[in-house]
């Protein structure tokens, strides 16, 4: 029930529950199942912060970013929990790990915490990847100054971080105004497949 609660509305969880093994509950029991099964996953998780002492994988390749994603708050005052509602955004922040060739991720995402908490998630999130002592970090992101921080704290001179293809071109695009007033498109374009030669390069 938790794989069917963790992926789907809880409403489509319980029509899936009956359907596929016969058992009915209540959309409120299969919500707080769900919920206390999370809970405890997010109270017994420890991050690995410690730096490794051991060889690792040669490159480990690393992104996180921020959303801002819808969240229901229920009014504890009532009885009826469908009453009292509120709708609030709270910014999700992800993070990915992984090793060039290999087809096995390490996520980490919380709702909690500011850049130090992100910045943990990513390093545990790289060690699991296979993040060593030889080890280097290719880091990706959109340009966000937090970002690049977090990498160079929590990975120092075994960091790199590099601003990601569709973001530059959209910083590029607004300097483009400013570069080459009337052939803002042709310079756009000239800076487009500069990147792309050096990227290849």
């Amino acid at each position: 029930m938790t794989d069917l609660g963790a992926d789907l509305p809880f409403s489509q969880a319980a029509i899936k529950l009956k359907e596929h093994y016969g058992v009915v509950l209540a959309v409120e029991t299969v919500r707080r199942i769900v919920e206390s099964h999370g809970e405890a996953i997010f109270e017994s998780q420890e991050f690995e912060e410690a730096w490794p002492t051991t060889p690792g994988k040669e490159w480990v390749v690393v992104q996180t970013d921020g959303g801002m994603v819808p969240i229901v708050q229920t009014d504890a005052k009532q009885v009826d929990r469908r009453k009292g509602k509120k709708l609030e955004w709270k910014e999700l922040k992800l993070s990915i790990a992984y090793t060039p060739g290999s087809v096995t991720s390490f996520y980490g995402g919380t709702l909690t915490g500011g850049v130090d908490e992100t910045g943990r998630q990513l390093f545990d999130c790289a060690c699991h990847a296979g993040f060593g002592s030889n080890s280097q970090v290719h880091a990706v992101g959109d340009g966000a100054s937090w970002i690049a921080n977090q990498v160079d704290e929590k990975f120092g001179s075994h960091g790199h971080y590099l601003v990601d293809f569709y973001h530059v071109c959209e910083y590029l695009s607004a300097a483009a105004e400013t570069c080459a007033e009337a052939e803002a498109k042709v310079w756009l374009e000239q800076q487009k497949v500069h990147l792309k030669a050096n990227q290849s390069a």
